[in-house]
């Protein structure tokens, strides 16, 4: 990580998310091609189940981590960070079944293409440094959210109205 800086935001100021959904702890590092974040699974994880944390979740861990990398562009341009969403994942790939508590978990995401809506990046999750899961994600972020959702026929409240 030694071409990464620091990032100096909290992972909830990068991403549209709120607990339970904010499952990244931190970020770790970050560049404008790369971004490294972490999570350690716990006791309370959201999907925790007996046997641990499924293979899969790994793909949401990817996709905070790609908004993380665009939050924080945003951010260090001086804009709002805006919401985004997962169109795809090509090609995951998992080397486990699943995660257990204490893992420790590094997800790096690494830009192949973006254009300031679409965007694919390919991700790699490892566990205390052993590679277990990769994958190229698509993603797209609306320049203007609430014309797209008009588009489709659906009306945004006033964030007011939504308490």
């Amino acid at each position: 990580m030694t071409d990464l800086k620091p990032c100096p935001y909290a992972v909830d100021r990068l991403l549209p998310h709120a607990p339970p959904m904010l499952l990244l702890d931190e970020v770790l590092g970050w560049n404008e091609e790369r971004i490294v974040a972490s999570v350690t699974v716990r006791p309370d994880a959201l999907f925790l189940g007996d046997k641990g944390l499924p293979a899969h979740i790994a793909i949401e861990w990817m996709a905070q981590t790609c908004g993380a990398w665009v939050g924080a562009q945003a951010l260090e341009a001086g804009q709002p960070v805006r919401i985004g969403f997962l169109l795809g994942t090509r090609d995951f790939n998992s080397r486990i079944s699943r995660y257990q508590i204490g893992d420790r978990i590094a997800v790096t995401a690494g830009v192949v293409f973006t254009d300031g809506q679409m965007a694919v990046f390919d991700c790699a999750v490892a566990r205390d440094s052993e590679p277990c899961a990769t994958a190229r994600l698509n993603v797209f972020q609306p320049t203007d959210l609430e014309a797209m959702l008009k588009e489709q026929g659906v009306t945004l409240q006033n964030s007011a109205d939504r308490s």
